[in-house]
């Protein structure tokens, strides 16, 4: 088997083969199956390998009698590099790592039906493997009770494999992922979706084949993650993990994942401006576009859309833009500064915290929501949820400064040389704030959920709309409240809030056992390296239920610690 190896020299991409002994032992699945894309009558299953195979199907119902043929796919980008997790790593530098995904349609299915199912996939040399039995279903109609895991932020940290096998333990088999973004790290590093040696990896974490070893007070216990994808279908949304930035333009796939630019500066530096091109001079999310099947919208394909799923009717946007820096020092690619090292060579520069998808009025994007939430669909759905990846209401830290385009500055030297590129932020023209919040909580969105700064708090509007974020799943960044400030800048035109919400919501104290401080002072908000959260809704009953399990006491039992209803 052939696989190439890409060096970088002088932002040229050069590819070289070299040989991979070919597989002589018993070939082995690169992830359970796992379920997509739902209608009335039908449901699409999906899987991967590390061969292509001559077949590959998925066998259902009693008996296994039924079956349907998958389509088989190559993903493009995904690669591995000397900072891959990989219990042997041969790479030296970003290389292609070949990686085959099949997706087959279940049809014919009736409503309320759950049947059992499993896949089997067949080598070139005719070896088939076989997974284990799993079960599917159809979309669920209206008036069906489900139990909808609400989650982000994975990104194989040390916690998520204990949150998810904790959320089996306690709920059970859920009927749907509502996933708020950041999956993974780096996008394009396939080992942080399949099998990175920590035992954290993407997939396994989700379908209960994770192995992570955590240790919290001289204990160690090991955890697996949960068996959940097999069974519900996952939507997601994009968060700045799922975005790569410039492709071959630096020597690792880190550097590569830091590296993006807007799209209108690679449009303006490039004579040949295809869409491929610009990508590849700019940022795209390619791999996580081929990874999942999920519903599409006329304007945005993937990156944004909505969909009925049961009482819900779950409206999915596109906001998130590339993480820089808060550092000052001029070390560093920054949210406020270009480097130092970087002023006279534009070439380098980042280009502040740039939005990747507009969604200011005039764009696509918030045209679409327009009509979205003016829908019959929208405006039928006992519930209207929005999720996003970029927090509108927060104590984190990612939720300064605000969601808009940077405002660059130039300033120079008496010999025209650059002294200093800064950045700001005009708090008053946030787009989430200013122009999407107001259209969400006029048309009577319940729930706005999101991710991004790793903790867990949630806010509530006059109108009622209810704004949760549940994303203490891995590690946290920390609550901004106190004495424990943001690193903001001073001297700039604009005021960058260094401790709570910065558009001026309360957060709300947990309803039901909310946690205490060192000093024994309650807290509205969850944000431990110890403490693990995960929240569930039950359309049943309305209610959205957060728990939390103490890693650090492995064998204590998981609490519920805030619970509302949506009306």
């Amino acid at each position: 088997m052939t696989t190439s190896l890409v060096l970088i020299c002088s932002n040229l991409l050069e590819v070289r083969s070299f040989e991979q002994p070919i597989m002589n032992s018993a070939p082995q699945l690169l992830s359970d199956p796992f379920l997509q894309l739902p209608t009335e009558t039908t449901v699409n299953v999906v899987w991967f390998t590390e061969f292509a195979g001559t077949e590959h199907k998925v066998f259902y119902g009693k008996n296994f009698e039924q079956s349907a043929i998958a389509t088989t796919t190559k993903l493009s980008r995904t690669r591995e590099d000397q900072d891959s997790k990989l219990n042997e790593n041969p790479y030296q530098q970003p290389t292609p790592r070949n990686i085959w995904r099949h997706e087959a349609t279940v049809r014919d299915l009736k409503k309320g039906d759950r049947l059992s199912y499993r896949i089997t996939s067949t080598t070139e040399d005719q070896q088939t493997v076989t997974s284990r039995e799993f079960t599917l279903a159809s979309k669920p109609p209206a008036g069906t009770p489900l139990k909808i895991l609400l989650t982000s932020d994975h990104q194989l940290k040390p916690m998520t494999a204990a949150n998810l096998q904790k959320v089996v333990e306690t709920i059970g088999r859920v009927d749907a992922v509502f996933f708020a973004g950041d999956m993974v790290d780096v996008p394009d590093r396939a080992s942080e979706w399949f099998d990175d040696s920590r035992g954290c990896a993407f997939f396994p974490c989700l379908q209960g084949r994770g192995s992570y070893e955590l240790t919290k007070n001289d204990t160690k216990r090991t955890y697996t993650g949960g068996e959940i994808i097999q069974h519900a279908p996952l939507f997601s949304t994009i968060g700045n993990h799922e975005v790569m930035g410039r492709y071959a333009h630096s020597d690792s796939l880190d550097g590569e994942f830091d590296d993006a630019v807007p799209r209108a500066i690679a449009k303006a530096r490039l004579k040949d401006a295809s869409n491929r091109t610009v990508k590849d001079h700019s940022f795209n999310t390619d791999t996580y576009e081929e990874i999942f099947t999920l519903p599409k919208s006329e304007s945005g394909g993937k990156t944004y859309y909505a969909l009925s799923f049961g009482d819900i009717r779950l409206v999915v946007l596109y906001a998130t833009n590339t993480w820089r820096s808060p550092r000052l020092d001029g070390k560093s690619k920054g949210k406020y500064r270009e480097r130092e090292q970087d002023l006279n060579r534009p070439e380098n520069w980042g280009y502040g915290q740039h939005i990747f998808e507009a969604i200011a009025p005039g764009s696509p994007q918030y045209d679409w929501l327009q009509q979205e939430l003016n829908s019959p669909e929208f405006q039928q759905a006992k519930f209207k949820i929005v999720m996003l990846h970029h927090p509108p209401h927060s104590l984190g830290g990612n939720i300064v400064p605000a969601y808009t385009d940077p405002v660059q500055s130039i300033e120079r030297h008496e010999d025209g040389t650059i002294k200093a590129v800064r950045y700001e932020y005009p708090q008053d023209a946030d787009y989430l704030i200013r122009d999407v919040v107001p259209l969400l909580e006029a048309a009577n969105v319940q729930l706005v959920f999101y991710g991004h700064s790793h903790l867990w708090n949630r806010f509530v509007s006059s109108s009622g709309t209810h704004y949760l974020e549940t994303s203490n799943v891995g590690n946290s960044y920390g609550a901004h409240v106190g004495e424990n400030k943001r690193p903001v800048p001073v001297g700039y035109q604009e005021d960058y809030a260094a401790i709570e919400d910065p558009n001026g919501r309360e957060p709300i104290m947990p309803t039901i056992a909310p946690f205490s401080d060192d000093n024994g002072k309650l807290m509205p908000y969850i944000a431990s390296n110890d403490i693990t959260v995960f929240s569930i809704f039950d359309t049943a009953s309305s209610l959205i239920t957060s728990y939390a399990f103490d890693t650090r006491e492995p064998n204590s039992k998981v609490v519920k610690f805030d619970e509302f209803q949506l009306k």
